[in-house]
């Protein structure tokens, strides 16, 4: 599916925000703006002050109140990393941040339980052929994920 484009870390915390009034779930919003305070520069050269759009690099931290605990971490090189009770999701395409949220709050994700390997999954299935699964470490569920086994 193709995903609404969303340009910037700012252009995401906006659609965040937006979520997060949707679902009715506080949130909080803590911004790293410029190359001394990101923690990611693969993009750029080592002295490089600005990106190569000439603007600052930018990367956010929100956390959404509610169940499941849902942290997001947003990057300057388009992608995000997701955490949901302790799950964590990498390099996750800015542009599916929202549809990702969606998809936890809205009901649609869940967990599997396999033998082989061993383990539950936690699933974020999103519109179209768009799935996110991760290992839920330690195997212990979270009150949350208990009441979204399948």
């Amino acid at each position: 599916m193709v995903h609404p484009h969303l340009p910037s870390t700012e252009a995401v915390v906006t659609a965040i925000r937006e979520v997060a009034r949707e679902f009715h779930l506080d949130i909080e919003v803590n911004d790293d703006i410029g190359v001394d305070q990101v923690s990611r520069r693969a993009s750029s050269n080592a002295f490089a002050v600005l990106d190569p759009d000439g603007s600052l690099p930018h990367e956010a931290l929100v956390e959404l109140g509610g169940s499941p605990s849902v942290t997001v971490r947003v990057f300057s090189e388009d992608d995000a990393l997701i955490t949901v009770d302790g799950v964590a999701f990498a390099d996750v395409p800015r542009d599916a941040v929202p549809a990702f949220l969606r998809s936890v709050h809205g009901g649609l994700a869940h967990v599997k339980g396999r033998f082989f390997p061993p383990g539950w999954w936690l699933v974020v299935p999103l519109a179209g052929d768009e799935t996110y699964k991760e290992l839920v470490p330690g195997a212990l569920l979270s009150p949350w994920m208990s009441g979204r086994v399948r």
